[in-house]
């Protein structure tokens, strides 16, 4: 038979039915429509990570303290500060890895500046800071290694900050209170947005680390954690080998014994994230496939009823010549054109609720021509697999018996 023909007899088979087909193609339409808005959700939340990972700065690491082991009750890491100001400097001159490092001492507090306030995390941090963590001073300037020496209080403060506190008037020159103690602002830092975990980046306040020290911890030279970056992304290997060395001589930790401190690198923050991500695909991916195995039953319960509904004219068309193969692919085609068209709706339908997401709920979303195809593909796939067993039920067909059939 004419492939023509046979799409034209199909084409009318199908429109005879117009709310079944429709409703038979409903189970691909929503598969293939899961499919497109996880890909696009997946895919942009992904890049979204990724840019928020970067902003971090360029192969950036991060030191914790360790956790520490009391009558058999572990804490996590960060409830030891075994940490010092002294490690942080050997950090810097022993480490030929690493380009910047610097500490942190952190300090959550109520900000004050006339009649407004406003609670903020306030970290005592070195000049390097800034160059670690790819923050830019847009207004002012970043405090410097004179600052750092004399203890000055003076302080640096995200755009978060300067939102809620000066409210359009500049910051610079002006004097808020940190535990009631005054601090100059002297810099005002670029807006960076959110970091990959969710922290508002810009929501900070920087101080000259020695001041931190002196002023809110009595003079304690341990320090929270500590910031770096490694000279390059293929020295960062080498730098988290080198800085682990170090700190176990210094802190004197044996060969069996475990470290009492925690490194942590860009790399390890988007491996998290992937995993995440690759979790969140996997779930979604199965309730996609579902809905077109779904989709694929409902396909072969229709075409087994139209032949059961068609086989008078089964048999009048195999009295007038049709073979058994024509008849396998007029059915086998119209399982295809079932899916393949539903198919193409789910995608529609997948784009849609990507660009509605977007718009409405914020989330970047990213809608690849690739999984359009694929989907689209396998939902044909689908449809010729859970068609063919009605197809042939159909070409086996005893024209006479067809024929008598009422």
């Amino acid at each position: 038979m004419n492939v023509l023909v046979l799409l034209r007899v199909c084409l009318r088979a199908l429109l005879r039915n117009k709310m079944r087909s429709f409703l038979t193609m409903l189970g691909i339409v929503i598969g293939v429509a899961a499919v497109i808005s996880m890909v696009g959700i997946t895919s942009g939340a992904r890049e979204s990570v990724n840019q928020q990972i970067a902003s971090l700065g360029d192969n950036v690491f991060m030191i914790f303290s360790g956790s520490t082991n009391r009558s058999g009750t572990r804490t996590g890491w960060g409830s030891r500060s075994n940490i010092t100001s002294d490690d942080v400097e050997a950090l810097r001159t022993q480490c030929p890895s690493v380009r910047y490092v610097t500490p942190s001492v952190r300090v959550s507090s109520q900000i004050l500046y006339g009649s407004q306030n406003w609670s903020s995390q306030v970290m005592g941090v070195t000049p390097e800071f800034n160059d670690i963590r790819r923050y830019e001073v847009v207004n002012g300037r970043m405090f410097n290694d004179t600052d750092v020496r004399g203890a000055a209080k003076v302080c640096v403060i995200g755009q978060t900050v300067v939102d809620n506190l000066f409210q359009g008037s500049d910051p610079v020159g002006q004097t808020i209170r940190i535990r009631r103690l005054p601090f100059e602002v002297i810099g005002v830092l670029g807006a960076k947005g959110q970091a990959a975990m969710g922290q508002d980046q810009d929501d900070v306040v920087l101080i000259p680390n020695t001041t931190a020290s002196k002023k809110f911890y009595g003079g304690d030279t341990r320090v929270n954690m500590v910031f770096g970056s490694a000279a390059s992304a293929a020295a960062i290997a080498n730098a988290q080998q080198e800085m682990t060395d170090i700190l176990r001589m210094r802190h004197r930790i044996g060969p069996s014994d475990d470290d009492d401190f925690v490194i942590r690198t860009q790399a390890d923050i988007a491996s998290t994230v992937e995993q995440s991500s690759r979790t969140m695909t996997i779930l979604l991916g199965s309730v996609a496939l579902v809905s077109l195995l779904v989709g694929g039953i409902g396909i072969m319960n229709i075409m087994l009823v139209s032949v059961t509904e068609r086989t008078r004219e089964i048999g009048i068309r195999m009295s007038v010549g049709a073979r058994q193969s024509d008849i396998l692919w007029q059915f086998l085609l119209e399982s295809l054109m079932l899916a393949a068209l539903g198919g193409l709706l789910g995608v529609l339908l997948g784009v849609g609720v990507s660009a509605t997401i977007s718009k409405f709920a914020g989330w970047v979303t990213e809608v690849s021509p690739v999984a359009a195809v694929v989907a689209v593909s396998f939902a044909g796939l689908v449809g010729i697999f859970f068609g063919f067993y009605p197809a042939r039920k159909a070409s086996l067909l005893d024209p006479i018996e067809a024929l008598r059939y009422e």
